[in-house]
């Protein structure tokens, strides 16, 4: 299976929406895009290790496109805004693409452009897009966590 991997703020709604996608095998939350070593929530939220929350997730490609997913990205959150999402402030809330080889960069890399020159956002896209690196899975309370309670501390 396809791996993808999105930063669009706090990782437990953006984790919850990617779970719901009829053709999306599994989701797993993290940390990538830092320079620590198998990170923890609390080192995260201290804004030292560089890593943005992150959601890791496996397709079936036959069910759901590379290209529906970005646009399921897109609309979730607001690419915009530098290191924050909603009331979430810190470099660990940007919005990321990482990708995992050459055709995942290419369609980033072209969404982007084409929703940049749209205008639909108001303001330019800030979203990074970067090759994949080390997925650190966070810590397992952190894990489907708005399955498990019903609701979330933050929302998308």
């Amino acid at each position: 299976m396809p791996t993808a991997t999105f930063a669009a703020g706090c990782f437990w709604g953006v984790e919850s929406r990617f779970a719901s996608t009829p053709g999306v095998t599994s989701t797993a939350v993290g940390y990538m895009g830092g320079h620590t070593e198998n990170p923890t929530y609390r080192d995260v939220c201290n804004k030292t290790t560089g890593h943005a929350e992150v959601v890791q997730l496996e397709f079936d490609d036959q069910k759901v496109s590379y290209d529906t997913l970005l646009d399921i990205f897109w609309q979730m959150h607001d690419p915009t805004t530098l290191n924050r999402q909603g009331p979430d402030i810190g470099d660990q809330y940007r919005s990321a693409i990482f990708y995992h080889n050459d055709h995942q960069r290419i369609m980033a890399e072209q969404s982007k452009v084409v929703l940049d020159k749209s205008g639909i956002f108001g303001n330019p896209i800030v979203t990074e897009i970067t090759p994949a690196a080390q997925f650190w899975r966070a810590e397992e309370y952190h894990q489907q966590y708005h399955a498990k309670n019903g609701h979330g501390g933050c929302s998308i």
